[in-house]
C-alpha cells in the first residue's frame, strides 16, 4: 500500500499518545501558525500523523508553544508524532523534513518532546541532536541540509558515474 504526505484537517485527537489533551481547533489554527500533516494511504487512513506549530522561539513548554507560536515563524516546531505502521514514524519526519526544506519561510525544525527514552531514541535514531533538556519536555533539531534518502541518492548517483558511466 502507497502513502502521500500530505496536510490534512481532521484527526482523531485521541489517538495521540502524546499530547491529545490538545485540541483540534490549537492544530489547525493558521492564524497561529499551525497545521497537521499525515501519510495518507488510498482508502484515506493515516499511516503517522505530525502536529508542526511555526514559531519564532524555541518552546520549552506547552504553554511557551501557545505562545510562541506564529505564522510568520522561521522555526517548524513538531510537538507531537505518531504512527500506526512500524517505519511510518520515521518516514513522516523525513517528509516534514523535505517538506520544510522546500518551504521558503522555514530555517530550522525541532521538536517539542516528551521527557521519555523512547522520544530521544526516536529522534536520535532518526538523525536529530538533543539541544534542550528542560523541567517538562526536551528539544531535537534535525538538520535541513540533507536526509538520508537523499545522502543515498546522492552517493548512489555518484557510484554509478564512478563505475559504470
Amino acid at each position: 500500500m502507497s502513502f502521500k504526505f500530505k496536510k490534512v484537517e481532521d484527526i482523531d485527537i485521541e489517538q495521540d499518545p502524546v499530547r491529545p489533551e490538545l485540541s483540534l481547533p490549537f492544530r489547525n489554527s493558521k492564524t497561529r501558525g499551525r497545521e497537521i500533516f499525515a501519510l495518507v494511504n488510498d482508502k484515506g487512513g493515516y499511516a503517522s500523523v505530525v502536529c508542526v506549530a511555526h514559531c519564532k522561539f524555541i518552546p520549552k513548554s506547552v504553554d511557551e508553544l501557545k505562545k510562541f507560536s506564529d505564522p510568520t515563524g522561521e522555526i517548524a516546531i513538531a510537538y507531537t508524532v505518531w504512527s500506526h505502521q512500524k517505519g511510518a514514524g520515521k518516514t513522516i519526519i523525513d517528509h516534514l523534513l523535505k517538506h520544510c526544506r522546500d518551504s521558503k519561510q522555514t530555517k530550522r525544525v525541532v521538536t517539542l518532546s516528551p521527557l521519555t527514552l523512547m522520544a530521544k531514541n526516536f529522534h536520535e535514531k532518526n538523525g536529530a541532536i538533543r539541544i534542550g533538556l528542560n523541567p517538562e519536555t526536551q528539544n531535537f533539531e534535525y538538520s535541513l541540509k540533507d536526509t538520508r534518502w537523499e545522502k543515498t541518492l546522492k552517493d548512489a548517483k555518484k557510484w554509478f558515474t564512478l563505475h559504470v558511466g
